[in-house]
């Protein structure tokens, strides 16, 4: 009876297990010796966005930061930033009231719903202006500081050549729609870094999750306070020339850090990015493993 022959391959097994080890071996060595992939970079859903570390300066991650872009709302910082100078200089007080005028309380946009011929304290206009993105509420602090809207605007300007902010225009002391009002994300942190280290008890201001005024309870636009862990500021900003805009800080022990977030296409993807950068940023990144040499 005819038997029929084993395949070839099972007779070189069988006849040459040297050569098959030796291939295995090779096989082993080339997978162990690839190096590890570098970790991803952070998916950002922005025209722009920067991540600082709040103590040494040093960013840690950008994405167009030099890009022009609207600021929106993230002018208040200024706004705030010339406010403290002034305090600081005792050129006025927090507990100091601020008559409210027709023409600060017809301000549009978001607001605190100033009423005219009220008074309101400086340290509650600027609590408005952080939480509430009162747009009334700026402008009544830029009049108290400036006198009008002309001179603060031209001091925003100068403080902002003076922090080294090289793409930053302001037009107004709200952030609401003007010709040629830009700055960038590099500019706004630095704008964030310096208000901060300047006025570090300003932060406050912008940590608080609602505030109250005449009765009308309002909630903080900075949804990252409630929802990550370390979130302590800082502001939000919205245009439809600009997107969604968000300075945001945060700690987590000794670490500070700082993003920037502009031009985004909705606040929930604003929030999205701008939380996974932070995450990101205060994970130590994984020591890379060493590539294993097979044994002879």
């Amino acid at each position: 009876m005819h038997t029929s022959a084993k395949p070839d391959f099972d007779q070189t097994v069988v006849r040459t297990p040297v050569f098959a080890r030796l291939f295995l071996l090779l096989a082993l060595w080339c997978i162990l010796a690839v190096p590890a992939a570098p970790e991803a970079r952070p998916a950002v859903n922005a025209r722009a966005a920067i991540v600082v570390n709040m103590d040494t300066g040093k960013v840690l991650f950008a994405k167009n930061p030099d890009l022009s872009i609207p600021p929106a709302s993230l002018t208040k910082v200024m706004t705030m930033f010339l406010t403290m100078d002034m305090v600081r200089k005792k050129k006025i007080r927090l507990k100091d009231k601020v008559r409210i005028t027709s023409s600060v309380a017809a301000v549009g946009g978001s607001t605190m719903r100033l009423q005219a011929g009220e008074r309101v304290s400086v340290k509650d206009l600027l609590t408005g202006a952080a939480v509430a993105s009162g747009n009334d509420a700026a402008t009544a602090l830029a009049r108290a500081v400036g006198g009008n809207d002309r001179r603060f605007v031209q001091t925003m300007n100068q403080k902002a050549r003076t922090l080294g902010m090289k793409r930053t225009v302001f037009k107004n002391p709200t952030g609401l729609p003007a010709a040629g009002q830009k700055t960038s994300a590099r500019d706004m942190a630095a704008l964030a870094r310096a208000y901060l280290a300047a006025h570090p008890t300003a932060l406050s201001f912008h940590s608080t999750k609602a505030f109250t005024h005449r009765g009308r309870l309002m909630p903080n636009t900075n949804m990252l306070l409630r929802t990550v862990a370390g979130v302590n500021g800082l502001k939000t900003g919205w245009t439809i020339a600009s997107g969604y805009n968000i300075i945001v800080t945060a700690r987590r022990g000794n670490v500070r850090l700082l993003a920037v977030v502009l031009g985004s296409p909705s606040r929930s993807i604003r929030d999205d990015t701008a939380r996974h950068l932070l995450e990101k940023a205060f994970t130590p990144p994984k020591p890379l493993k060493k590539s294993r040499q097979p044994k002879s």
